[in-house]
């Protein structure tokens, strides 16, 4: 009832105070070892799961551990036939170019967007808090279940296809 008098309100407006961690040589050695058992995850959840707050969390591992977070790198698994596709493609090219002097000119500009149907790995989320870069590749097929649209401008007009 005084809240009521004073505020002409019930809702509770204060707000909790911000959590202040430190970084002490037990939570130092805390984050060492959730590090050891999975150098993947996220600041965010690391933070949340061992209770510090994620300023503090990064400064532990930048500054205490002398860690940095390095991204996957996604390969193209290459197949025993790749070397003669490319040689097809550089005749066929070569060819064009014999015909039409011009032709590599004429593409202004080309784009994809690739549609994954299938678990696919988003390496923009993904980091590895090593001390040295671990070199982590993933190996993917060349041909994923996706659906590619392609799309080109040239002079001869707007070229689009689906696959």
């Amino acid at each position: 009832m005084e809240r009521f008098r004073t505020t002409f309100t019930l809702i509770d407006n204060s707000h909790p105070q911000r959590r202040r961690t430190v970084r002490t040589q037990e939570a130092i050695a805390t984050v060492e070892r959730s590090i050891e058992e999975d150098p993947n995850e996220s600041i965010r959840h690391r933070a949340k799961e061992l209770d510090l707050c994620p300023s503090t969390l990064w400064k532990i591992l930048r500054k205490d551990l002398g860690l940095r977070a390095y991204k996957i790198q996604l390969v193209q698994e290459l197949n025993s036939n790749d070397h003669q596709a490319r040689h097809r493609f550089v005749e066929w090219a070569q060819n064009e170019i014999a015909v039409v002097p011009d032709f590599h000119k004429q593409i202004l500009f080309s784009d994809e967007a690739h549609f994954w149907l299938d678990g696919y790995v988003k390496k923009q989320n993904c980091r590895i808090w090593s001390e040295a870069n671990p070199q982590v590749y993933v190996e993917t097929p060349l041909h994923p279940e996706k659906l590619t649209v392609w799309c080109a401008l040239w002079v001869g007009g707007i070229l689009l296809q689906k696959r």
